[in-house]
């Protein structure tokens, strides 16, 4: 790991067909309402957002996030939409079984830093961009690994990186109930993928082989769920 490089886990990315789908979802599976969220112009999405910080990640959230039918990406012509949501795949099972774990995101100090360290692996985590959101309080601005394909990478179990500006969006999120008490991740190349983890500084990550899956254990209004790619 390159000095001073410590990851650590920033939020959790729920994809659903559309934002309604998503919210009723977080509703049902984790009794709770999800917090307001806003709209990504660079790719036509828009999210919305449930605090789950514990003492482990303490500025960690969850992210209900859908392509936003009125709009249009702002990015040039032919690059694909963040998370794989433009994946014939991926939408295909958002529409027959509903919102699900997709994806999680690691806040990095410096993320030019973390995504060489990933490129010294043979790892193509993207090219880094700067991206805003308006919110009430005032604008967010963030700088993050997006690929042109739009790909997850080690089926969604490599997270994204992603370096925040001044302002981070947890601090304006009210409690919500829900605290995140565990994620691992398993995929077929678990090898690759505990050496990128290591990488940029995320050691303390449970990797273990198997059929891909990201799984998230939570603890809600309603006791222990567990959220799972693969289920």
């Amino acid at each position: 790991m390159t000095p001073g490089l410590r990851a650590q886990i920033d939020h959790l990315v729920v994809a659903a067909r559309t934002l309604d789908e998503g919210v009723a979802w977080c509703e049902a599976a984790l009794g709770v309402v999800p917090g307001h969220g806003g709209e990504h112009a660079l790719f036509g999405t828009h999210n919305r957002l449930v605090r789950l910080a514990c003492a482990q990640a303490p500025r960690a959230y969850l992210e209900i996030i859908a392509v936003n039918p009125q709009a249009t990406p702002t990015r040039p012509a032919g690059l694909k939409r963040w998370f794989d949501l433009d994946d014939p795949a991926l939408q295909a099972r958002l529409a027959q079984h509903g919102p699900q774990l997709v994806h999680w995101v690691a806040s990095v100090p410096d993320v030019d830093a973390a995504a060489a360290s990933l490129r010294a692996l043979g790892i193509q985590r993207g090219p880094v961009i700067a991206a805003t959101r308006p919110t009430p309080s005032g604008l967010l601005q963030w700088r993050i690994t997006v690929r042109d394909d739009g790909q997850r990478l080690f089926d969604g179990a490599l997270p994204t990186l992603i370096q925040w500006g001044e302002t981070h969006p947890a601090g304006a999120m009210p409690a919500s109930g829900l605290a995140l008490r565990g994620l691992t991740l398993n995929h077929p190349d678990a090898h690759q993928l505990r050496q990128a983890l290591d990488a940029i500084g995320l050691e303390q990550l449970a990797v273990a082989p198997g059929t891909a899956a990201l799984t998230a254990l939570l603890d809600t209004p309603h006791g222990p769920r567990t959220l799972c790619s693969a289920c």
